[in-house]
């Protein structure tokens, strides 16, 4: 059975914090001699805050990294532009087990009026709605795209 994940992991934390803007975080881990925790804050603490009993990491909810996917990005060639949308998918591994997918592409439109997606860009199925979000986010920033 799958767990499902609500934030991201300290080392996806660790990476998207030199990527994206520290105040999109919206829960930190907080690490003290005693316990990791995380933390609910209001405001955001600083990137890596270190004082002599606890040091801070901040972290994204699942909500927060849907937010900051861009529903839409366009790319300007030489003699045109493409708007690519975003296409968030969720397949049936088996019965207890779900996959999912992030995936930029648009629609070609054939004369007889039948069409098909193209993906641009895409994800590897995972079993984690969060885990995609992170590699999409991974992918854009490689791409200038974010």
């Amino acid at each position: 059975m799958t767990v499902i994940k609500n934030y991201t992991d300290i080392e996806q934390s660790k990476i998207l914090a030199k990527i994206l803007p520290l105040e999109s975080a919206d829960m930190c881990f907080g690490i003290n001699d005693d316990t990791l925790k995380y933390n609910n804050l209001p405001w955001l603490i600083p990137y890596y805050k270190y004082t002599a009993k606890e040091f801070y990491v901040p972290c994204w909810s699942l909500a927060k990294l849907m937010i900051l996917l861009p529903s839409k990005f366009t790319e300007k060639g030489k003699y045109s532009e493409t708007t690519y949308n975003i296409d968030i998918r969720k397949y049936a591994l088996n019965e207890n087990t779900d996959l999912y997918q992030i995936a930029y592409g648009n629609y070609k439109w054939y004369e007889d009026g039948n069409y098909s997606w193209k993906d641009m860009i895409n994800t590897g199925e995972k079993e984690n709605l969060i885990d995609v979000c992170y590699d999409m986010i991974i992918k854009l920033n490689e791409q200038n795209i974010l």
